[in-house]
């Protein structure tokens, strides 16, 4: 009889052991999963502000600038705003910049964005990738009182524009890239 007592005793001791392995286990995954859901949850958040900010950037090109809607620039640019342009200058504040895209639009004042064939971000960086398009028919003014006669010509260059972006959802720094090379070969008479 006292044999058939230890052997339930070992028994009932297993599975006291296996039933807190099991409960260890089931914590253990119940923790993974938590890490997991947690991780899930501040991606989607993540994803969730990129798509924002992108979202942003298409309304600035296609409604904004292509509308010279300077007036709404503070929706997508932070007033002290550090622009890179392509051709090496960089300026700051919003209405220095408000100042430069005007000028764009005196000898071409159909410029305009209206795609964006390629837009990726990651965490408060975008990198969207359009064409800038409009036609040469005013004066261009070169600065020191004289102009370039317009040539009627089209012009359409890929550009790129990188942002980033601060949590207000307005970009604190923006590098714009596009070819004035390619640009001035195709406004004027060759």
């Amino acid at each position: 009889m006292k044999k058939t007592f230890l052997t339930r005793g070992v028994l009932v001791a297993s599975l006291i052991v296996l039933s807190s392995i099991s409960i260890d286990a089931q914590s253990k995954r119940s923790a993974k999963s938590d890490d997991a859901l947690k991780q899930i949850k501040e991606l989607t958040a993540a994803n969730e502000i990129i798509a924002k900010n992108l979202e942003t950037f298409d309304t600035l090109d296609y409604t904004v600038f292509s509308n010279r809607d300077w007036k709404r620039l503070h929706e997508s640019h932070a007033k002290d705003i550090l622009v890179h342009f392509p051709d090496g200058h960089t300026e700051k504040g919003l209405e220095q910049h408000i100042k430069t895209l005007d000028a764009m639009f005196v000898y071409a004042p159909d410029t305009r964005i209206k795609e964006h064939p390629i837009k990726i971000g990651s965490g408060n960086i975008t990198a969207v990738m359009g064409y800038m398009e409009g036609t040469f028919t005013k004066p261009m003014p070169l600065g020191d009182g004289t102009f370039i006669q317009p040539t009627g010509k089209k012009f359409k260059l890929p550009m790129v524009t990188i942002g980033i972006w601060k949590e207000d959802g307005t970009m604190s720094e923006e590098y714009l890239f596009w070819d004035n090379k390619s640009y001035m070969d195709q406004i004027m008479n060759k």
